[in-house]
């Protein structure tokens, strides 16, 4: 009985961590540069300048650089040119 109710609690908690936790703006920001960029391993990355910069800034940026299809590594330009801006 005690392993049964162990294999379903390990399963919830499988299940509750597919599930995507979206709290605030600049957290949904963050993750949808990421997928326009293709660039999910750094999407921590993402959400967080969106937090701390101007987020609508940086996703319409995204958007622009996914547009280009000579852009081979979308993400690293991305932050080329977010550095850019950020200095300016």
């Amino acid at each position: 009985m005690e392993g049964v109710k162990k294999e379903k609690y390990l399963e919830e908690i499988k299940n509750r961590k597919k599930k995507s936790r979206v709290y605030k703006r600049f957290q949904m920001i963050g993750l949808e540069i990421a997928m326009h960029l293709e660039d999910e391993r750094h999407k921590s990355l993402y959400i967080k300048m969106a937090k701390l910069g101007d987020s609508d800034k940086l996703l319409a940026l995204a958007k622009n650089i996914t547009e280009n299809k000579k852009i081979k590594n979308k993400g690293a330009y991305f932050m080329r040119m977010a550095i850019k801006k950020i200095k300016k």
